[in-house]
């Protein structure tokens, strides 16, 4: 892939030298995480999704969960030691993490935040994420996007 066309994402992959791979498709608008995993012929049990929250302290965090899973924000709340968390607006996405709603990744935000990766993702040989903008998908073993991310595994999603 071209310099140009690469995200902070896989900058931060190659500079970690973690390898990875990724996948683009054509979308015009934004597509839940549902449609993208169905789109690529991806089962939405190995595709995440990231979700930005803050807490009553006001410090973000970072979920990733499956894209056909809810997050329990009770569940979250617990697992990062806050009282309460809101998820952000979706007009603030870009301003905290500098990427926008749909190609939001886990990886290489403008800032390192805490990170939540859904537990189920520990019996994967490897998860799919957001490589950074919409269209680009990247593939990568889950210890690697914990140490991509400097994650943790915890039960983040509603029953």
């Amino acid at each position: 892939m071209s310099k140009e066309l690469k995200t902070n994402a896989m900058r931060m992959l190659d500079k970690l030298k973690i390898p990875y791979d990724y996948q683009t498709y054509e979308c015009e608008n934004f597509e839940d995480g549902v449609q993208v995993a169905k789109l690529l012929g991806q089962s939405p049990d190995i595709t995440f999704k990231t979700l930005v929250t803050v807490g009553k302290s006001a410090k973000y965090y970072v979920f990733v969960l499956p894209v056909n899973l809810e997050m329990d924000l009770k569940k979250c709340a617990k697992a990062v030691g806050e009282k309460s968390l809101d998820t952000i607006h979706v007009k603030d996405i870009q301003n905290v993490t500098g990427y926008i709603r749909g190609g939001c990744s886990p990886i290489g935000m403008k800032k390192p935040f805490r990170t939540v990766i859904h537990e189920s993702a520990k019996d994967l040989e490897s998860i799919i994420v957001s490589g950074g903008r919409i269209g680009l998908q990247l593939k990568l073993t889950p210890d690697n996007l914990i140490k991509a991310c400097s994650g943790e595994f915890a039960d983040i999603a509603a029953n």
